[in-house]
């Protein structure tokens, strides 16, 4: 969340509660896990990479041009990647 404070619960309730925790997490909230009040984990939602459905999943979607696999253009590639540092 941004701007607010972080909840706050101890291992045990934690350990209780992980269920509602992960759901809470799942809607942008972020927990800290504390152990005697002293904060020692939080948890937070992961940024989801992009969705990839599988082989053809971008049929019609990409246009590749006729020598996308010449000699020329793999060797312009090949260039390219050598001049790197």
């Amino acid at each position: 969340m941004l701007g607010s404070a972080s909840e706050q619960f101890n291992i045990h309730d934690a350990k209780t509660n992980l269920s509602r925790i992960i759901e809470r997490v799942e809607r942008g909230e972020e927990i800290v896990i504390s152990r005697a009040g002293h904060p020692v984990a939080k948890v937070v939602p992961l940024v989801r990479r992009a969705e990839r459905r599988g082989r053809g999943s971008l049929r019609g979607r990409l246009v590749l041009g006729p020598d996308w696999d010449s000699a020329d253009t793999n060797a312009a590639i090949a260039d390219d990647f050598e001049s790197m540092p």
